[in-house]
């Protein structure tokens, strides 16, 4: 038993009275109470050692009195935890830290501070001097780049030799109605290893990455459908990620120092309202309140302006009110944006326990429910720290920007979900107009169709008739017995008759061309062939014409068309091609028809097949059917094929 006592003896000095002793030191004093001694890293003993006070921005800004204070016993103990949360204030806040450098040889350390501070200044006083020393002074104000220190956070440094004794104050004026100050005292270079790795092990790299990657789809999308809610969805990840960046001073390292000057003179939270404006304005486009409850839209659409005035109003006034010597001015602002957060997440959940209560749309409601759940967890947790009621940080970087991953995650399901749903809308009402058009154009061509029947019977029946009994009489025996001791006269007679003559054939032929078909002869087949003798008679150019037996299997309507087509574009080659011959012939395929006209005449030029009517009526019904025009055309002829689909 004694060897036994002896060995554990040995082993218990080894491992604490020698460690103890190596890090104490005979060069160190006593160890104080309320004295930090500085290693390395000092994160986990800092709140068990400053000690702070709150006073009124009025009060000397000196370490003099902030001292005098301590001695009279006005400061209290930090919190047991890395971040003083002081709340809803609005005034100067004083940090005293008495610290002994205990690394063994002269050493930078930095006094840290993770949140926007319009102004922070460290004193010092080492052991024995009765002055205190100003060796470092930062404002958030600027960005990273022109600090004394650049880095996100806002860094105070200062110097002390191995075994140094010194008394800090760091004084720190801040108006934004929020003394939420995470800080943290270390080396510079355990600072600079945190600040590296910082990004990655708050894992900010991929959650911004997937922020921008469900802005952009929903710019996608938006291009697409033109639907404005992938527009707020893009404002409102903007201003959130703008708000998420200035919580963490990763702007200080983001933005251009114009650009982080524009955003800190709006002012961080304003951006957190400017985005619960925008998701209201989703939460409204995504359950239509606009159509069951334009009441409530309207009063919805009345905080999303009152919040952007109160932005704009807020930017405008806050510096005056920062200059004052009251701080009503801050007190007013600073409340009045958290009245219109708060406001606005209520509003959000009585519109959809409101849409919840209507059977048709509640599965809307369920489904934004679920969505809106995340962010608004993660922002209650956020705001109720913000104001200084709790000091719960359960995840890293912070609950508002899981709670805001998880809501995209969802919301750009949903919002997926609806562009698909668009998208058959739009097909749907696509196929109706169609129909509708269809079902007009068929009325259309009806009526056409009957006012070409009624043209050509005129003409066939009233004016050919009267016609032709004019030519007759031209050619009676009294009027040659009158004309003929005129030879002058006579001649003219002649010339006459041919005229009259011309112009009976002409009526007759447009007759035909707009009447496809005598009575008895209906089929598209017969009224391209009886077309093509009419012509004949004029003996030139002549004209020769084939149809397939199966034409008339075809619908009506198409037939009709087909006709049309071939009456124009033959109309055309024998008026103004100066062909010999003509070539007429209407095939049929398994699922198209050709209309092929061909001739042997001068050609044309492209220009003037475009500028001619005749061409132009073709184009339109093809195009109307569904079909193609090929235009061939040299100084050896004209080929025009035309196919329609059955």
């Amino acid at each position: 038993m004694p060897s036994y006592l002896g060995v554990f003896l040995l082993l218990w000095v080894s491992l604490v009275l020698i460690p103890t002793a190596t890090q104490a030191g005979p060069d160190l004093p006593p160890k104080l109470s309320d004295t930090l001694y500085l290693r390395e890293s000092n994160g986990i003993h800092l709140s068990e050692t400053y000690l702070y006070i709150t006073e009124p921005f009025s009060a000397p800004p000196t370490p003099a009195h902030a001292d005098s204070l301590f001695r009279s016993g006005a400061f209290t103990a930090g919190p047991w935890h890395r971040t003083l949360n002081l709340g809803f204030v609005h005034q100067r806040l004083w940090l005293r830290l008495a610290v002994v450098n205990t690394l063994p040889q002269r050493t930078r350390f930095i006094w840290s501070l993770y949140n926007y501070t319009d102004s922070a200044t460290l004193y010092y006083r080492g052991g024995g001097d009765e002055q205190f020393t100003r060796i470092a002074a930062a404002s958030s104000q600027v960005p990273a780049a022109e600090r004394i220190f650049p880095a996100r956070a806002l860094c105070l440094p200062f110097t002390l030799a191995a075994g140094e004794y010194a008394e800090l104050y760091l004084r720190i004026d801040h108006h934004a109605g929020a003394l939420y100050m995470p800080t943290d005292v270390t080396t510079t270079e355990d600072f600079l290893a945190w600040e590296v790795n910082y990004v990655f092990y708050k894992r900010w790299i991929w959650l911004i990455g997937f922020y921008l990657g469900s802005a952009v789809f929903n710019l996608v999308l938006f291009g697409f459908l033109r639907d404005r809610i992938h527009l707020w969805y893009v404002a409102y990840v903007v201003f959130t990620t703008i708000f998420l960046l200035m919580e963490d001073g990763l702007d200080a390292l983001t933005f251009p120092g114009s650009v982080y000057r524009l955003l800190w003179s709006i002012g961080q939270f304003n951006f957190m309202l400017l985005a619960a404006a925008c998701g209201l304005c989703i939460l409204q486009l995504f359950l239509r309140l606009r159509n069951g409850w334009p009441v409530l839209h309207r009063v919805g659409t009345g905080l999303v302006v009152t919040a952007a005035v109160f932005v704009l109003a807020y930017t405008l006034l806050y510096p005056a009110a920062r200059a004052q010597e009251g701080t009503l001015g801050l007190t007013l602002l600073n409340g009045g944006r958290e009245v219109l957060l708060v406001s606005i997440f209520t509003y959000c959940w009585v519109a959809l326990i409101a849409v919840f209560r209507s059977p048709r749309r509640r599965r809307l409601a369920i489904y934004y429910s679920l969505t809106y759940f995340f962010f608004f967890g993660g922002f209650v947790l956020f705001w109720l720290n913000h104001v200084g009621l709790t000091t719960l940080h359960l995840v890293e970087p912070n609950a508002l920007a899981w709670g805001l991953f998880l809501e995209l995650l969802v919301l750009s399901f949903l919002l997926t979900g609806r562009f698909r749903h668009t998208l058959r809308q739009n097909a749907k009402l696509r196929i109706r107009q169609l129909r509708e058009r269809n079902d007009m154009s068929a009325r259309l061509i009806a009526a056409q169709e009957e006012e070409r029947e009624h043209l050509a019977r005129e003409l066939h029946d009233a004016l050919g008739p009267n016609l032709m009994a004019l030519h007759m009489a031209w050619q009676g025996q009294a009027i040659r017995d009158a004309l003929a001791a005129f030879p002058e006269a006579a001649a003219a007679a002649r010339q006459t008759e041919l005229l009259l003559r011309h112009l009976r054939d002409e009526v007759r032929t447009l007759s035909h061309a707009l009447l496809p078909a005598e009575p008895g002869l209906g089929s598209l087949s017969d009224s391209v062939a009886h077309l093509g003798e009419l012509l004949n008679l004029y003996g030139n150019p002549v004209v020769r014409t084939y149809c397939d037996t199966s034409l008339d299997t075809i619908p009506q309507p198409l037939q009709m068309s087909a006709y049309r087509i071939a009456a124009e574009l033959l109309n055309n080659a024998v008026r103004h091609a100066r062909a010999s011959e003509v070539k007429v012939q209407l095939l049929r395929h398994p699922t198209s028809l050709e209309v092929l006209v061909e001739d042997n005449g001068k050609g044309f030029e492209s220009n003037a097949a475009s500028n001619g009517i005749g061409l132009r009526g073709v184009r339109a019904r093809a195009d109307y059917l569904g079909g193609q025009v090929h235009i061939d055309s040299s100084s050896n002829g004209t080929s025009i094929m035309v196919w329609l689909p059955c």
